[in-house]
């Protein structure tokens, strides 16, 4: 008996040694390490832990201090600038919501719960990063969408059901690329993205791609297959990047173009793993 607890013990002082060892991903930028196992505790496929980030949120509290004095040297190319931005902006959202958890009701214009109901959560609330004072909207439209890919804005978690989806790693320059062709390859896997209604003619899109209408026009509208000729250009941006991605019997329903394209309503929902079933 002594002798199994003994080798228990060892078991357990390995395993313990192992773990307090074990690196972050090396292509995790070293600002972001920390929001990296942040990410990696409390969120599950696009939703999050937020009661327990609150409860536990020291580690988390350290990184969004350390993102105001970053600085993000003359010579950090786009990628860099998508990973630290897109890292902030996440980080911030998270910030926002469980600096206000559970979140109190104050607008029938929104679900209970989300966070629109949090005053000026997005345009009025600052937050400090790289030297500069920013609101989530500044961050999203002076920073983010000038770097020149529309694909960043599908990779933003806006803490809503209807955004795009929270990975549980964090932003890295080295992986940026793969990351933000994840982010379009779920446009056509989330009914909340893109919806192929076939029955009754009708492509549903997120409102997200009006939102940032000349962003996507820019990167995508030239890109669209020919058959999509006569459509508008934020039609044809969306085309675009969501053609090649469906399955097949979609895919043959848009080239057939007989479709009307419409944009569904955003859903406010807040993305909370909290008490889920």
């Amino acid at each position: 008996m002594k002798h199994l607890a003994l080798a228990s013990l060892v078991a357990c002082m390995l395993v313990a040694g192992l773990q307090a060892q074990d690196p972050p991903p090396p292509s995790v930028d070293a600002l972001h390490r920390a929001f990296d196992t942040v990410l990696d505790i409390y969120v599950r496929d696009g939703l999050v832990y937020y009661q327990a980030l609150k409860q536990e949120r020291p580690r988390f509290d350290r990184y969004v201090a350390s993102l105001a004095g970053a600085t993000l040297p003359e010579s950090a190319d786009r990628n860099q600038k998508l990973a630290f931005w897109l890292n902030a902006y996440n980080a911030f959202v998270l910030q926002t919501v469980i600096d206000n958890y559970p979140i109190q009701r104050r607008s029938t214009s929104f679900p209970a719960g989300s966070i629109r109901q949090i005053p000026g959560a997005f345009e009025r609330r600052t937050f400090r990063a790289a030297g500069r004072t920013v609101t989530l909207d500044q961050i999203e439209k002076d920073i983010i969408v000038p770097l020149g890919d529309a694909r960043a804005v599908l990779a933003l978690g806006r803490g809503a059901l209807g955004g795009g989806r929270l990975k549980s790693e964090a932003c890295s320059a080295e992986r940026i690329e793969a990351q933000l062709n994840a982010a379009t390859q779920e446009v056509v896997d989330r009914r909340e993205m893109v919806f192929v209604d076939r029955q009754n003619g009708i492509l549903s899109v997120n409102p997200m791609f009006s939102w940032r209408e000349a962003a996507f026009i820019e990167g995508f509208a030239d890109k669209a297959a020919p058959v999509f000729a006569s459509r508008s250009p934020l039609e044809r941006s969306v085309l675009a990047i969501i053609a090649p991605l469906v399955v097949r019997s979609e895919a043959e329903f848009l080239e057939e173009n007989r479709f009307k394209m419409e944009f569904h309503e955003f859903d406010w929902r807040l993305n909370d793993l909290t008490n889920r079933r």
